[in-house]
């Protein structure tokens, strides 16, 4: 067996494209193909579908995957191990964030501590967040309201709150707002599988508060275009708060308004440097 092939069949697997698994191995895109072929053809199975856009795992390719990725990461915990004596950790981590806005500054606050760390950052909703780190396509993730689970470790972050955002000059600007103000009120909204907009609807039902929800968009940068154009008041979470001249964050006042923010790794794992170093994070932000 060539672990040469294997490994690169795992980069694959784990990246979803040959460029990327090339740039991963610090090899050549040609050279990942050909040993990928020579795997298949020595075998005589096939692992991969190619098409014009992506590259996908056959069945036999999934049953592959599952063990490389258990084979090549015990392989990275012990090279992590014999660096560990190492003044400046070096190495690549991979995380998942089901948003930018508070990963970030962890990933910088890594970077200022350990520069020789490389960082593949993966965004995605909460399902898709919380589902690499469950398949090992993330080390850690900063997740949004997970549940605990056996063979999950989950790091309490600080929790955000739920604040209403009105186009500056509204009569509600600069005011806290009590959730019951906003009965029958417009309002431009996530999509009824975002978090907040989850979080938001299950206190309003709480509070016995119906607003009139008049347009439902796909993204936070969406709703703030259309506050911004006065079509209604939206919803953000406070760590998602940009700074935009046009429109303001105002705290709402009500049960149920806040967030949960974990930082995950699996239990098996939490002993790798890297990922107990960014478990170690803090993860606070400012938001305002």
């Amino acid at each position: 067996m060539n672990l040469f092939q294997l490994r690169a069949f795992d980069a694959v697997a784990r990246e979803g494209s040959f460029t990327r698994a090339a740039a991963r191995l610090f090899i050549s895109q040609p050279a990942v193909t050909g040993h990928v072929k020579m795997l298949e053809e020595h075998y005589q199975i096939t692992l991969l579908r190619r098409t014009a856009r992506r590259v996908e795992l056959t069945q036999e390719g999934i049953q592959l995957a599952a063990i490389t990725r258990a084979m090549f990461g015990l392989v990275e915990e012990a090279q992590a191990l014999l660096e560990s004596n190492r003044q400046l950790l070096t190495g690549r981590l991979e995380v998942a964030a089901d948003g930018p806005h508070r990963v970030m500054p962890m990933i910088a606050s890594l970077r200022a501590r350990y520069p020789g760390v490389v960082v593949n950052l993966r965004l995605g909703n909460a399902q898709e967040t919380l589902a690499a780190l469950l398949s090992e396509h993330a080390d850690v993730a900063v997740m949004t309201e997970v549940e605990p689970r056996k063979g999950l470790r989950l790091q309490e972050m600080p929790p955000s709150q739920i604040c209403a955002l009105v186009p500056q000059g509204h009569s509600l600007a600069g005011k806290r707002i009590d959730i019951n103000q906003l009965d029958q009120q417009i309002m431009v909204l996530r999509e009824p599988s975002s978090i907040t907009r989850r979080t938001f609807d299950k206190a309003c039902e709480q509070a016995g508060v119906q607003p009139r929800v008049l347009l439902e968009l796909d993204s936070r940068e969406a709703v703030t275009e259309a506050v911004a154009a006065d079509l209604g008041i939206g919803i953000v979470s406070s760590v998602e708060l940009s700074h935009d001249p046009r429109v303001i964050a105002v705290p709402i006042v009500g049960e149920g308004l806040t967030n949960r923010h974990m930082i995950g790794c699996l239990e098996r794992r939490s002993e790798s440097r890297l990922i107990a170093a960014f478990m170690a994070l803090d993860g606070r932000v400012d938001s305002a």
